[in-house]
């Protein structure tokens, strides 16, 4: 399984919601949803900026990209993207390898 971060925006009717019911716990509603399409959630935060949350998951693309489909097809949540985490050290090494037999365009 991969790890992945996911970010996204609340929609007026997102946030709505929250105004309805400000104890609304969305760390267990993501929890049950990420259960749900066999990925597990490692972390939940509101954020202060761009976006107004992250969630950490471990699981594959797909089922991060369900998770993603499902809370934004309920209209609830815009922006939504998801991030893989990668090993930029591995992947430096692998692009130092290759990187000499690499041709500009025009070269």
């Amino acid at each position: 399984m991969a790890k992945f971060i996911i970010m996204g925006k609340y929609t007026a009717k997102g946030l709505g919601g929250f105004v309805s019911n400000p104890d609304t716990d969305r760390k267990a509603a993501t929890t049950a949803l990420c259960e749900f399409v066999g990925a597990k959630l490692k972390g939940y935060a509101g954020l202060r900026g761009h976006y107004d949350f992250m969630v950490e998951v471990d699981g594959t693309f797909e089922q991060a990209s369900a998770s993603g489909m499902i809370a934004v097809s309920s209209g609830a949540v815009t922006d939504f993207s998801v991030h893989e985490v990668v090993n930029l050290n591995a992947i430096a090494k692998i692009a130092n390898k290759t990187a000499s037999g690499y041709k500009e365009p025009g070269k």
